[in-house]
């Protein structure tokens, strides 16, 4: 059977858990990207099915409900973190004092254009700069360094695919995961440029990958302790919640993880300070910077 690239399947020996796309087919062997989450594998062409119509529907919807309920979290999160800087910014007083805010910057990283897309709307929707960039997951090293020296981003997130294979090698043996040597390398690399942890704050990491490594290589936050599947767009909230809490204040790991549709099995860190700034006087093109 021969499948086309971007058709939707789930295979039959997993019944029929998760939804992928078909990223290439070598004779009767496809490789899959997950839809939803950031998981790369391969299947023979006789375990996969096309998804119908109305069952797509029915998973897509699921997912959107998923990914607004954690969005509406977030906001709750993000107005309490408003009402607070409020409050220390006016030094508890009543009356109105305007101030700005300079929040961060993102450099995000991708091997998955289409999750890309998915993000930067996301990051967009809550109000933050960021550069994305697709690339594949191997060139990520190499390209990192020149990206950090021209952009000098505060956050960079480092993602795309991932999987652990039990036929390659042990959960301890980086050599048996598809991509967390290549995420690794590139936070060592980001690190020789600045490797302070506050003053530039990493996450790395996708489905299952090596934890273990990615924190030893200067990463603040990774995937997947655990070794189980994440989110897409679950960087990103870990990525607003950094960038959201004032420099003043740190983030504790379970503060950063609540938000995410994942939580700590699929994703853990370390302590990490926050990186936004409020100034005044208040300049009248500031606008709030989240949508509703």
């Amino acid at each position: 059977m021969n499948f086309l690239t971007g058709d939707l399947v789930t295979r039959k020996s997993y019944h029929h858990d998760l939804l992928f796309r078909v990223s290439s087919q070598a004779n009767d062997l496809v490789i899959l990207h997950g839809e939803d989450i950031r998981l790369e594998a391969d299947a023979p062409a006789h375990d996969l099915v096309h998804v119908q119509d109305r069952e797509l529907e029915k998973r897509r919807k699921k997912g959107k409900e998923q990914e607004e309920s954690s969005y509406r979290l977030f906001r709750q999160d993000y107005q309490l973190m408003k009402e607070k800087r409020d409050y220390q910014s006016t030094g508890g007083f009543t009356y109105p004092t305007k101030y700005f805010q300079l929040p961060a910057s993102v450099l995000h990283l991708d091997g998955d254009r289409i999750y890309l897309k998915k993000c930067i709307e996301l990051y967009q929707r809550m109000g933050l700069q960021v550069h994305g960039m697709h690339l594949n997951e191997k060139e990520m090293p190499f390209e990192i360094g020149a990206l950090v020296e021209k952009i000098r981003p505060d956050i960079i997130v480092i993602t795309g695919h991932d999987s652990f294979s039990k036929n390659k090698g042990l959960k301890n043996d980086l050599r048996a995961y598809r991509h967390s040597k290549y995420f690794a390398e590139t936070v060592r690399e980001a690190r020789q440029i600045i490797p302070q942890l506050d003053q530039l704050v990493i996450f790395a990491g996708a489905c299952q990958s090596h934890f273990e490594s990615l924190i030893r290589a200067g990463a603040n936050f990774a995937s997947s302790p655990s070794r189980i599947n994440i989110h897409a767009l679950d960087p990103v909230y870990i990525a607003a919640k950094i960038a959201y809490t004032p420099f003043m204040e740190k983030v504790g790991v379970w503060d950063a993880l609540r938000n995410t549709l994942t939580g700590e099995k699929g994703m853990g860190g370390i302590e990490t300070r926050g990186l936004l700034r409020t100034g005044m006087p208040y300049l009248e093109e500031d606008q709030e910077p989240m949508e509703n």
